[in-house]
């Protein structure tokens, strides 16, 4: 069934943009011999490629750098094998594993650029910045003696400059609302925690919801922080947000699983051309066994967020809402080579309880499979779940008698399309704006909002300034003209993204989820369910 919808479209740019990221975080579930196995295949068939490089080396007709040609040559091998074996140069090494360590060495801030200053939006509890007195709103005028504000300097180049070794020092100089003389500090950087456990809060008296953006080696003790603290609250009811979360440590997903499961029930299992089958196991000494359970994917859930939503179906533990998952089933081993360079080579594929494999294809390049979530667009498949179709070769049916498939993504048990209601040309042209703006109106406001420490208080106080007319205003001095088509049909969302960011500025995700709640369907949708 062809399909088209300029609504959708819009959509298109971000989709594809995270869509390329969505199968590369990734887990390790194997022994530690396996690298050492692996190192020594490699040095008794590497001859042919040296041999080449010798050849080129001596004979070419102009200078070459021998090591810039190998370093090109390894990622054209391994993409020539599955769109998920990786090689990640010495350079990149450190910072492509602190996303699976759950933390980085640096000073312990959040930053954006305002105009072309750099403003700390936040500091990491227990960070160095926080414990030096470092304070949201501060701007950074000076890293190190040098002059950093008005020079319009990348966020890249921010990062490079403010993080480093743990123990090293870094001089910076603010300047804070109400001080004339800008402020000193020097800061000692030390290891600063990368929560994977975005929030977690009861939308009602008795449903609580976390969200885990990815699978690290700390997210399953940031998921059972927050799952006890809602239960202390009187939480019976539980939904677990994966949608965007690309996945990550293969452990944390297992273990997480394992607190919603009773004993023995299977996981999920591995199996590999010389790797054997091995299961992961639930002990039955998990903390929600009981209970309503939701989970949420979307098409750029992959990977261990796979794992967990396929081990929840198909043990008929809970149900999946929302749209068919990303497709990932593949196990890497991560390698780390003599030169400090990286590979993590895929060796095994897993299965859910069933005996799924949720892999889509990729025989036919790396282009076209990423290009598949494009594909699954223009097939309508984000808007009308009757769009999609799976081979009965690929049935499998659950204990319970549920009939699930695999071959390509978890799919729900119950579908939530795209809202496109609310979209319009008019939002697609501001859509840049409202960030720019919720972060200007929380530096000219930002004494009174510290008032608020609730997301619902903030929120009745923001819903009494006529966001709504302030930002159209300052989108006209953007040169994007008042569209008031445009903002029937967007005006709700906008107004709901500006409270939403605004209280993100002041309380962090605590001020954001909540409020961004009354335009996330899905999230209705999953409320309204378990209501019922």
């Amino acid at each position: 069934m062809k399909y088209n919808n300029s609504k959708i479209s819009i959509y298109l740019p971000i989709l594809l943009a995270i869509a390329i990221a969505a199968g590369i975080f990734i887990g390790r579930m194997l022994p530690s011999d396996t690298d050492i196995q692996y190192h020594s295949t490699i040095k008794s068939r590497n001859d042919k490629l040296s041999n080449i490089l010798n050849i080129i080396e001596a004979n070419y007709v102009d200078t070459v750098n021998r090591g810039e040609l190998a370093e090109s040559a390894i990622p054209a091998i391994l993409r020539k094998l599955d769109p998920h074996s990786i090689y990640i140069p010495a350079k990149d090494l450190a910072r492509a594993n602190e996303p699976l360590k759950g933390n980085f060495e640096g000073i312990g801030i959040s930053f954006n650029m305002l105009t072309d200053t750099i403003l700390v939006i936040s500091t990491i509890p227990g960070g160095p910045s926080e414990k030096l007195g470092l304070l949201p709103g501060d701007k950074i005028i000076y890293v190190n003696d040098s002059l950093v504000a008005g020079r319009k300097i990348a966020d890249e180049d921010v990062m490079k400059m403010l993080k480093g070794p743990k123990g090293t020092n870094v001089k910076v100089k603010i300047l804070r609302t109400g001080y004339r003389e800008l402020i000193p500090f020097e800061i000692t950087r030390d290891k600063i925690p990368i929560y994977s456990v975005d929030v977690d809060y009861m939308v009602n008296d008795f449903t609580g919801y976390i969200r885990i953006n990815s699978f690290a080696v700390t997210t399953y003790e940031e998921f059972l922080t927050g799952l006890m603290e809602l239960k202390s609250k009187g939480m019976k009811k539980l939904i677990l947000d994966l949608r965007g979360n690309s996945g990550g440590v293969m452990e944390a997903a297992i273990r997480i699983a394992n607190e919603f499961l009773k004993e023995d029930q299977l996981i999920v299992y591995t199996l590999g051309r010389t790797q054997p089958r091995s299961e992961a196991r639930a002990t039955g000494k998990g903390l929600f066994q009981e209970g309503d359970l939701v989970i949420l994917i979307d098409e750029f859930s992959a990977s261990a967020s796979e794992i967990l939503a396929g081990a929840i179906q198909d043990n008929d533990r809970g149900t999946i809402i929302g749209r068919r998952s990303f497709g990932k089933g593949l196990v890497q081993e991560p390698v780390t080579l003599p030169d400090g360079s990286g590979m993590r080579l895929t060796i095994a594929r897993y299965y859910t309880p069933t005996g799924r494999s949720i892999q889509k294809p990729y025989k036919d390049g790396f282009d076209k499979y990423y290009d598949d979530l494009n594909d699954r667009m223009a097939h309508g498949e984000f808007e009308v779940s009757d769009s999609i179709h799976f081979s009965d070769s690929l049935k499998f049916t659950t204990p319970g008698g549920k009939i699930v498939y695999g071959g390509g993504g978890i799919m729900p048990d119950r579908f939530v399309p795209v809202d496109t209601t609310m979209i319009s040309p008019y939002l697609a042209k501001v859509r840049a704006l409202i960030y720019r703006f919720a972060l200007k109106y929380t530096e000219t406001n930002r004494e009174q909002l510290k008032k608020y420490t609730e997301a619902d208080e903030m929120e009745k106080y923001l819903n009494k300034q006529a966001l709504l007319d302030q930002f159209v205003a300052f989108a006209e001095s953007n040169n994007v003209k008042k569209d008031p088509a445009g903002l029937k049909t967007s005006g709700k969302i906008i107004h709901t993204q500006l409270k939403a960011y605004i209280a993100r500025n002041i309380l962090d995700n605590k001020g954001f989820y909540p409020i961004w709640e009354e335009i996330d369907t899905t999230l209705k949708y999953a409320i309204d369910y378990l209501e019922k």
